[in-house]
């Protein structure tokens, strides 16, 4: 397995602090930098192998002359157990489904949403879909290691499985018939979002409980996938604070 790098002195600090480096890579000019000197002394008591090189070469080894004096090389991303995250959620769950996102700095703006939004944890389906690589893990700065992020590899049998496990399945379409902001989200809640380019599957589609829209006014007809996602998210956050409106009439879901 091809072992892979990240840089920048933000990216490597999120790095440190969850315990996904291997090793760090500095630029030996900046290495006294009172923004690089701490990520180094960080490394020390991780017990990581710091390797020096002149600035120019650090930029061939990272392939980027933006790396701002540091980088480093990646653990291996560790996926979670979706089984083992829903027995510790006690019937009281948030997660989000991201059907087919494909571009990793979309992805890892879903993540950064998905952290500060208080999502359990982040269901991707293991084809047709970014894996969660070293731009991921960059653009979500630091999110990828502190939510949980599953990857199956049957969308619609985990949708089923969710389901039979008490969750309701919102799924977000621009034709969808309710908006975002008419349903009660304050409940065991999937929060299903597209890809950029097709929006959810057919079958993603038929498993959800509803559809929905995020009201727009003017001549656009759709958002980019992690704005979007971060609308959803957080009036679900804000909705499961106790601060949700009343049930609308005719949402009772039968047993």
């Amino acid at each position: 397995m091809t072992k892979e790098s990240l840089y920048g002195i933000h990216a490597v600090s999120a790095a440190l602090d969850a315990e996904e480096l291997l090793e760090l890579w500095v630029a030996v000019e900046r290495r006294a930098d009172e923004r690089i000197a701490p990520l180094v002394q960080k490394a020390a008591e991780q017990r990581l192998p710091v390797q020096e090189w002149r600035s120019v070469a650090l930029g061939r080894k990272l392939n980027t002359d933006r790396h701002q004096g540091v980088g480093g090389v990646l653990r291996a991303f560790p996926g979670q157990d979706l089984e083992t995250i829903l027995a510790q959620l006690n019937g009281r769950g948030f997660l989000l489904v991201l059907d087919g996102v494909l571009d990793p700095h979309n992805l890892g703006a879903c993540l950064r949403s998905a952290e500060a939004a208080g999502v359990d944890a982040v269901i991707l389906p293991g084809d047709n879909a970014c894996p969660v690589n070293a731009t991921v893990r960059k653009a979500s700065a630091g999110s990828a290691s502190r939510v949980p992020v599953c990857t199956v590899t049957n969308l619609s049998r985990t949708l089923s499985l969710l389901q039979g496990a008490g969750f309701w399945l919102v799924g977000m379409a621009g034709e969808g018939s309710r908006s975002l902001y008419a349903l009660d989200l304050d409940m065991p809640l999937v929060m299903v979002m597209g890809g950029e380019e097709k929006g959810l599957r057919r079958l993603t589609r038929e498993h959800c409980d509803y559809l929905a829209h995020i009201p727009m006014m003017g001549a656009i007809e759709s958002l980019n996938v992690s704005v979007a996602t971060g609308i959803c998210l957080f009036e679900a956050a804000r909705q499961r604070r106790n601060l949700s409106p009343a049930r609308p009439a005719g949402q009772e879901k039968s047993a």
